[in-house]
């Protein structure tokens, strides 16, 4: 469990030191390592019960969801330092990054980032083209004990231009 140490520690000196700031890099802490567990999804009502279970947590939901959503989290300094625990991120003198696309299938109309994407993937009786959100992540590969790993970088949500041009409600961020 050390290497949870090593990487978690840099990562939570990113936070501010004001006391919302140090309940913040706990509660970061804690919801990676719930990510980590094989005891649940990544879905967020499933790590804020991984959170109350396996850590004694007590979060209120509301409070949770939240700081899940916040936009005031130091996204960029965070990936600096995670990009910073990266031992030798050039393989025979270069960077190998991965860009792939993914569909997360929603139900609701009004739900962000959300349109008609081709789904490559589907199955017979699926609809070629579901209503979803299409997220583009780009990742470092890396060799980890000779085997190949995709390291996260960052990720986007790609939507079409028609959508941004017409305006729509789903590629509008501040609506």
């Amino acid at each position: 469990m050390f290497i949870l140490r090593d990487l978690l520690v840099p990562l939570q000196e990113v936070f501010s030191k004001t006391k919302q700031g140090q309940k913040r890099k706990v509660w970061f802490a804690y919801t990676l390592l719930a990510v980590v567990v094989p005891f649940t999804s990544s879905i967020t009502s499933n790590l804020l019960r991984a959170l109350h279970t396996l850590f004694g947590l007590e979060i209120e939901s509301q409070r949770f969801y939240t700081f899940m959503g916040s936009t005031t989290l130091p996204w960029k300094a965070l990936w600096r330092t995670m990009w910073g625990q990266i031992p030798e991120a050039a393989i025979e003198g270069r960077i190998i990054v991965a860009l792939d696309d993914s569909i997360n299938p929603k139900s609701g109309r009004k739900v962000f980032g959300c349109g008609h994407f081709h789904d490559h993937a589907k199955k017979g009786s699926q609809n070629s083209y579901p209503w979803s959100q299409c997220i583009l992540a780009i990742g470092l590969l890396k060799k980890v004990k000779s085997r190949w790993a995709c390291l996260p970088l960052d990720f986007r949500f790609y939507m079409m231009k028609k959508d941004i041009d017409a305006k729509s409600l789903n590629a509008n961020p501040t609506l």
